[in-house]
Formats: structure tokens, C-alpha cells, sequence
């Protein structure tokens, strides 16, 4: 299926731009290449994986493979493939986060805090294959980063302070990294500590930077969980930085935020 995306007008100045956008996952997925060329394909091919990656993990769709392991309808070994590469990479990740990480949901199945990173880290790398070597693919505010944003001039994202979303808190820029933020902010207190079963608290947001996506969104989550401890943690963790807010505005940030040398 063929789909519109928009360009910007190309001029000596300004870089080559195509943009697309859409709505998915419950969120909204945009997509911003600065390569010259036609990218309608590669945009089909991405929003075709973007809603083959909804089918098969939403946990609010009862025929996905990931609520049908829930209820014990389906074996992992039947699954889609992808199933059991997402659930050992949440494996991975909570072994990094010492546990704080978890794709269990009251004991059910549940891999959504991190499978939307992944999802949107492998539609850079699809876009890659394409022949893309400049663009931005975001995720609800999440976004990997390919390349530069024109010539000579590294992307740069606005972090949202998680206390006034009308606010840009700061910047961050670089080339090849990717950016994800969790909180209560926009959905309320959805994020529940692993070991006690309550909503996290102490935080108004975390924000990590590093260089892949599906890492730096489960991270985020368990950064958020963690509070303050999330600096002394991440110290750990090779090539990501975190950046915590407290409810009264104030900041903390591990060392090398923002990360630099890309």
C-alpha cells in the first residue's frame, strides 16, 4: 500500500527533508530523513513492521501473540519468532538493572516497556537498509538517531521537563544515539516498583542517552523506579547516561550527561 509522506522544499540552504507520520502502539510514530531520494518504499516497509510489531506484543489486542502466552493458550515455541528475542533481551536488561526491569506484569507476560524502543530502533535500521544514512525515527518522544541532522551539524533533541510540559528542561546533541524519557507525566503513575508492587515514586522523570534505543527506554524505566539510585547504577553501564528530575525542579545527572565524543 502506497502512502503520502510529505517533503520539504530542497534549496541550497536547507537539507533534503522527508517526513511521515503514524499513529500506532496507542502513540504516534514520526518519521524525518534527511537523505535525498524517494522513501515512500522505505516508509511502507517501516509502518508495516511499526503495526506487525503491535500484533504481535500489544497486550491490549486478545489474538496477539503476547496475550495468548498470557492466558497459556500458546506455547513460546509457537510464538512469533520475535517473541522470544524481545524476552531475552528483557532478560538482559534486568540482569543490568539488578531486577529493577521486568516484562512480567502480575505475573503475566507483559514486554511493552521495552518493546516499543526496539521497535523503533529496528525501523532506523530498516531505514538503514534502505540506503538512509541521516534520520530520525520517534516513538512518543523516543527517538534513535541516524547520522546527522544536515552537513556538518549533529542532531539535537529537546528533553520536556516532566514538571511543565509547556518547557524545554535542555538539550541534548550528537550523532548516531538515540533518547527516551519515562515518568508519570503524560500517563499518570503507570510505572510500578518490581519488588513491592506499588507505583515508583520520588521522580517526576528520567531521561538516558546512549546508542541504542531499546536499551536507553528500558532504562528509563528503571531509572525512574530506582530514583537518586539510578546515577550511582548507570555509572555501570558502558556509553549511557541518565538525567533525573525531582517533583520541585530540581536535576541530577550521571557523569558524562551529556554524553560526549559522538
Amino acid at each position: 500500500m502506497s502512502r503520502t509522506v510529505s517533503r520539504a522544499v530542497t534549496t541550497l540552504e536547507a537539507p533534503p527533508r522527508t517526513r511521515y507520520v503514524e499513529h500506532c502502539m496507542g502513540t504516534v510514530f514520526s518519521v524525518d530523513v534527511r537523505d535525498r531520494g524517494e522513501w515512500s518504499a522505505a516508509i511502507d516497509d517501516l509502518v508495516d513492521w511499526l503495526h506487525r510489531v503491535d500484533e504481535v506484543f500489544s497486550p491490549f489486542k486478545p489474538g496477539s501473540d503476547v496475550s495468548r502466552l498470557a492466558r497459556g493458550e500458546l506455547r513460546l515455541a509457537d510464538a512469533d519468532p520475535e517473541v522470544r528475542t524481545v524476552l531475552e533481551l528483557c532478560a538482559e536488561v534486568s540482569a543490568t538493572t539488578e531486577g529493577t526491569f521486568t516484562a512480567l506484569v502480575d505475573g503475566r507476560i507483559d514486554p511493552t516497556g521495552l518493546v516499543k524502543g526496539w521497535a523503533v530502533e529496528r525501523a532506523s535500521a530498516l531505514l538503514r537498509r534502505h540506503g538512509s544514512a541521516n534520520h530520525a525515527v520517534n516513538g512518543g518522544g523516543d527517538v534513535q538517531l541516524a547520522g546527522e541532522a544536515a552537513p556538518g551539524r549533529p542532531w539535537t533533541v529537546g528533553i520536556v521537563d516532566p514538571n511543565d510540559r509547556t518547557r524545554v528542561l535542555t538539550t541534548v546533541e550528537g550523532r548516531d544515539f538515540a533518547v527516551a524519557s519515562s515518568g508519570p507525566a503524560e500517563r499518570g503513575a503507570h510505572i510500578r516498583d518490581p519488588f513491592t508492587g506499588r507505583p515508583a515514586a520520588g521522580l517526576a522523570g528520567t531521561t538516558v542517552v546512549g546508542p541504542s534505543l531499546t536499551r536507553a527506554d528500558a532504562y528509563a524505566t528503571a531509572a525512574f523506579v530506582m530514583g537518586r539510585d539510578a546515577v550511582r547504577w548507570i555509572a555501570g553501564v558502558p556509553e549511557y547516561a541518565v538525567l533525573a528530575v525531582f517533583p520541585g525542579g530540581a536535576t541530577v545527572a550521571s557523569r558524562g550527561w551529556p554524553p560526549a565524543g559522538r
